[in-house]
């Protein structure tokens, strides 16, 4: 883990929506730790400030792959940066997926929204190992087909089974519409042997882990990404208390045993 951010050059940048931008990074000299999927750095815009990004993918050379959602200054600023332009990245932090913890078991990864970005890495994870793990089964949804995350990467994921729904159509969309749960009908995963991952809406994650739940997956084999106000990323300011948990430090990855009494409490 690195406490002081190191520089970083912006190298490639990508639109995936009207308002998420994947930002390629580079280090400028000394690199970061190696980051396991779930994990999530602090980037620094220059002038502006920081905020926790989940790298959404580890690509070769030491770079990194950040989607980043433009809703306040610091990621309206990284969204806006040109190729070439100067960051600052510490990390990595948190809990991690645990894809090695689901080898041997069906893999059933759910996502709402941009929670389909730290999923990214796990969903390599276990492409690039696809002996040592059962059925693949990839569900992401989104509130329209313009907000659909990596779609160029989608038919990759189909196989063995990936789907994909809307809450609100636009004029040409043909797929399914619905929330992300009622992709669950046709997913092809056994309870009693699978590993699930969440990542998404509070509400999401609350209703997909009870289906899953009530189906026979166990509660510990449930895995969800929380998220808070996390502002120093080693818990010590607090501002990321869920309960008796750190979320920068004891999270953000937890199973849903642990998760479940503290999401019964809304967040304010």
């Amino acid at each position: 883990m690195t406490i002081v951010p190191l520089p970083y050059r912006l190298v490639d940048r990508r639109h995936e929506t009207a308002d998420v931008v994947t930002l390629d990074l580079e280090p400028v000299g000394e690199s970061l730790p190696p980051f396991m999927p779930g994990q999530f750095a602090m980037v620094y815009a220059f002038g502006v400030g920081e905020i926790p990004v989940s790298v959404s993918r580890t690509l070769e050379n030491q770079r990194l792959s950040h989607t980043v959602r433009a809703v306040g200054a610091v990621s309206r600023a990284l969204c806006g940066l040109l190729e070439g332009a100067a960051v600052g990245v510490r990390g990595p932090f948190g809990t991690t997926w645990n894809a090695s913890a689901a080898r041997g078991h069906d893999v059933l990864v759910m996502a709402g929204g941009i929670g389909l970005a730290p999923l990214r890495p796990l969903i390599d994870a276990v492409l690039a190992e696809p002996h040592v793990y059962g059925q693949l089964n990839v569900l992401a949804g989104a509130r329209t087909p313009d907000d659909l995350l990596y779609q160029d990467e989608f038919p990759g994921w189909k196989h063995p089974f990936g789907a994909v729904t809307v809450d609100r159509p636009t004029r040409g969309w043909t797929g399914r519409v619905g929330v992300v749960t009622s992709l669950l009908d046709e997913a092809d995963f056994s309870p009693a042997n699978t590993t699930a991952f969440l990542c998404g809406p509070e509400v999401m994650i609350r209703a997909t882990a009870r289906q899953l739940i009530h189906r026979g997956v166990r509660a510990d084999r449930v895995r969800v990404s929380l998220e808070r106000n996390m502002r120093c990323a080693t818990g010590h300011c607090g501002h990321c208390q869920l309960g008796p948990l750190l979320l920068c430090r004891d999270g953000p990855v937890v199973g849903y045993d642990v998760a479940e009494p503290l999401l019964a409490v809304r967040e304010l």
